[in-house]
Order: C-alpha cells, then sequence, then structure tokens
C-alpha cells in the first residue's frame, strides 16, 4: 500500500532544549489517546524498534504527540508505516498527510493533534528528534507493552 501526499512539507524544530522527563509508568496509559496506542500496538506488531513517545503539549503548538519508531530496512519502514495507518484507518481516524513513503528513510503519519515518524535506524541517528525536542516528556511504554517493546539496544549518549 503506497500513500500518497500533495502537502507542503514544513520543518519540524525545537523551541528550546532540556533533558528529557519521563512520565511516572503509572500514568502512561492515561495520558495518551487510544488512538495513539493503536498506533504503537501496530508498530509493535510488525517489529518495530525503540518506540517512543513525546508529550509536546507544553512546547509546541502544532501537534501534542510524536510517537517515534524505527525500522531495520526500507521494507520494515513501510510495513510499519501500512500497518499503523491501515489499522487507524479502520478505527476511523485518517491521517492529515503522510509524507516520505517512496523513499521510506522517514516516514511521517500526520493525525493533527499526534504524529507518527517512522525511522530507518540511519534516518533516525541523523535527524535525532528525541534529542531535537529533549524539552519535551517522554511517556515510558514498556509497562504498558508487558516489557516486550522491540529494541535495536544501541547504547548511544
Amino acid at each position: 500500500m503506497k500513500h500518497n501526499s500533495t502537502a507542503k512539507e514544513h520543518s519540524l524544530s525545537p523551541t528550546t532544549h532540556s533533558e528529557l522527563t519521563a512520565i511516572p509508568k503509572a500514568k502512561a496509559r492515561e495520558e495518551l489517546d487510544e488512538r495513539i496506542w493503536g498506533a504503537m500496538q501496530a508498530a509493535n506488531d510488525k517489529k518495530a524498534l525503540d518506540l517512543v513517545v513525546l508529550d509536546l503539549r507544553e512546547i509546541a503548538t502544532f501537534t501534542d504527540y510524536f510517537v517515534i519508531v524505527s525500522g531495520n530496512n526500507e521494507r520494515q519502514v513501510q510495513a510499519i508505516s501500512d500497518e499503523v495507518f491501515e489499522r487507524l484507518k479502520k478505527s476511523g481516524t485518517a491521517a492529515a498527510r503522510v509524507e516520505g513513503y517512496k523513499s521510506a528513510e522517514w516516514i511521517l503519519l500526520d493525525y493533527g493533534d499526534f504524529i507518527v515518524h517512522v525511522f530507518s535506524d540511519k534516518a533516525r541517528k541523523f535527524y535525532d528528534l528525541e534529542r531535537l525536542w529533549r524539552e519535551s516528556k517522554r511517556i515510558d511504554l514498556a509497562p504498558e507493552f508487558g516489557g516486550e517493546l522491540n529494541s535495536s539496544l544501541r547504547d548511544e549518549s
């Protein structure tokens, strides 16, 4: 399944910087909309790596959350994107736009109040949204997925 987008691309840049702040584990589920959980489960089901949600509500006006995941290769990046797109569509949530599908380095699925970023590992390291948006709150997802989140096990500081 290929996504088409006619919307203009725009720069995603932070307004300020600080350390990532984790939301307490018990509150992670109640902090997030079910659509975001659907996107995360879809990505996890396709073996997405290093799933992260950043809460941008206090520092950005264009969206509330970033969902950031990685895939090992172009095919997996597209498969993750397809699964998220289709699962949310089936539940009545359509993406306002999709960008980057053909290149499969960084696929952006814009749902308005949250944006799903599906990266190749190389692109994720290069763009490093977690660092750029480090003033955001990072939501710990592992407890909600039974501690079974996929990880590339990279330890880069």
